[in-house]
């Protein structure tokens, strides 16, 4: 692969030639003579996690290099866990485990996750989590980002555009100061490869994967650079790969549109409780009212008073009919001179991650030095760093905020007004993946899920030839697996125990 400079370098290519090889012998390792191996032969030292942990959940460090152009050069750690399989008889494998993000630590998804699944699959797999590089106890960078700085959308308006222009340059000259030797190397693509070294540092053939949102398009480029290596992978709440990753900002507008018009017509069918309007028309009018009455005066609320982009940054919420309702009620409530209203609704929008997560989780192992700002700065490396579809030209921005704004009032400008990776130095070192393959893999969705959209989730069917995808007809929010019980869990437990996936894509509930 030529990378920018016009270097050769056929390392990037691993994910190709671990393929042929495991075509030819089956090897849990690298090739011989592939500068990877040295990885493959690490010792890993287990030990138990912390004290405030189940003595079985065990961490060690994996080094891998922080270059893959460079694999002889600078090491990095990279944190990982696991709780092992039940039995050891029944035993099939890993299962690795990423929350999502991206920037979300993922070391504790063992015991997060071992609740939630049922006795047969923790019989068959060592549930294996592990802080993505840059992320929790993996080398954590940080930008020394403030306040305003690590919010991820902000509404477009002329008079403050500008500022927005300002403070997405700000962000990106923090990072690039700060963290400039590693952002180019803290990627999507990178963090697939340090899969594939954990993998094989575990003295496994083949691994297995639970992905959850962003966890979802990291499984999905695994599966495209290693897929001889790739056994039962299960994608909660999906991503389609090929909006990485502007298109997906700008793609939580179309998703929060077709909530906002769903919710309309419930709250219509509710008016003598909520008062809101007996139509859906009437419904709309009424929070077009609300919003338009708190930018002129910003409504008051327990967490300080909210305008009316404030309070569309929470366009998120509208999946959750019931929840959200009350919110507006009060936020009419207090626009008219009564009592403060919640600061924010039940549900709240993007991002998000495995419920009961701790950044901090594992410290008592390794002791990283976490940034306050971490998450930040590792989503906008991933962001900006996976891809070059990201407009130079702030013009660009504000034409597509005002574009979109038309076509989707509810939160439009939110996902297309301008970011920092406008101004990230290093973008798309290496081209976006093209996810296309013939993996088999099990998509499990709720219909209505507000950062990884429906319409997201069969995007990713899509790539995934050999995929089948399970929706929750009426499933509201984020997550399917990771919220507990569904109609999709049956599906999930029988391919994860068998390898089986269902004939047919399938729809559950309703």
């Amino acid at each position: 692969m030529v990378l920018r400079g016009g270097r050769t370098i056929s390392v990037l290519t691993v994910g190709a030639v671990t393929t042929v090889m495991a075509a030819l012998t089956p090897v849990t390792a690298f090739a011989a003579g592939d500068p990877l191996q040295q990885y493959a032969q690490q010792k890993l030292r287990w030990e138990r996690c912390d004290t405030g942990r189940p003595a079985e959940f065990e961490c060690a460090k994996v080094k891998v290099p922080l270059d893959y152009s460079d694999p002889g050069g600078r090491k990095i750690d990279l944190a990982i866990s696991r709780i092992k399989a039940g039995s050891a008889k029944e035993r099939h494998g890993v299962l690795l485990m990423n929350p999502g993000g991206p920037g979300v630590p993922g070391l504790t998804m063992p015991v997060e996750m071992e609740p939630l699944l049922p006795a047969e699959v923790r019989e068959r797999f060592d549930l294996v989590g592990f802080d993505p590089r840059g992320v929790g106890q993996s080398s954590p960078i940080g930008c020394d980002l403030t306040g305003d700085e690590q919010t991820f959308q902000h509404p477009y308006t002329a008079r403050t555009f500008a500022k927005d222009v300002a403070r997405a340059r700000t962000v990106a000259d923090k990072c690039w100061a700060k963290a400039g030797d590693v952002l180019p190397h803290i990627t999507t693509r990178n963090t697939a490869r340090d899969m594939d070294v954990v993998r094989a540092a575990l003295g496994e053939r083949k691994i297995s994967y639970f992905g959850y949102s962003y966890g979802t398009y990291l499984g999905a480029v695994y599966t495209q650079m290693f897929p001889r290596h790739s056994d039962r992978f299960v994608l909660d709440s999906a991503l389609d790969p090929t909006l990485a990753w502007r298109g997906l900002f700008r793609g939580w507008s179309a998703g929060a549109e077709l909530a906002f018009t769903r919710w309309t017509e419930w709250a219509a069918a509710r008016n003598a409780t909520y008062g809101l309007g007996p139509t859906p028309a009437e419904v709309r009018k009424t929070y077009g009212e609300l919003i338009a009455r708190a930018d002129r005066t910003p409504v008051p609320t327990t967490g300080g008073a909210l305008n009316g982009g404030a309070i569309r940054s929470e366009y998120g919420a509208f999946v959750h009919v019931a929840t959200v309702t009350p919110w507006i009620v009060a936020l009419k409530a207090a626009a008219a001179g009564g009592p403060p209203a919640p600061a924010t609704p039940t549900a709240s929008a993007v991002p998000d991650s495995v419920p009961v997560r701790s950044a901090e989780a594992g410290a008592g192992a390794f002791g990283a030095d976490v940034p306050a700002d971490n998450q930040s700065a590792a989503v906008w490396a991933v962001f900006c760093g996976d891809t070059r579809s990201w407009p130079r030209n702030p013009e660009q921005y504000r034409r597509d905020a005002i574009r979109d704004r038309s076509k989707y009032p509810l939160a439009g400008d939110l996902g297309a007004n301008i970011q920092p990776c406008a101004f990230w130095k290093s973008a798309g070192s290496e081209p976006a993946t093209v996810v296309s393959n013939d993996v088999n893999a099990l998509i499990v969705q709720n219909q209505w899920d507000p950062q990884a959209t429906l319409a997201m989730a069969q995007g990713m069917r899509r790539a995934l030839h050999g995929a089948r995808m399970v929706t929750v007809a009426g499933g509201e929010g984020h997550g399917v697996v990771v919220a507990g019980p569904s109609c999709a869990d049956a599906g999930v437990t029988r391919y994860l125990t068998t390898g089986r996936l269902p004939a047919k894509d399938l729809t559950c509930g309703g």
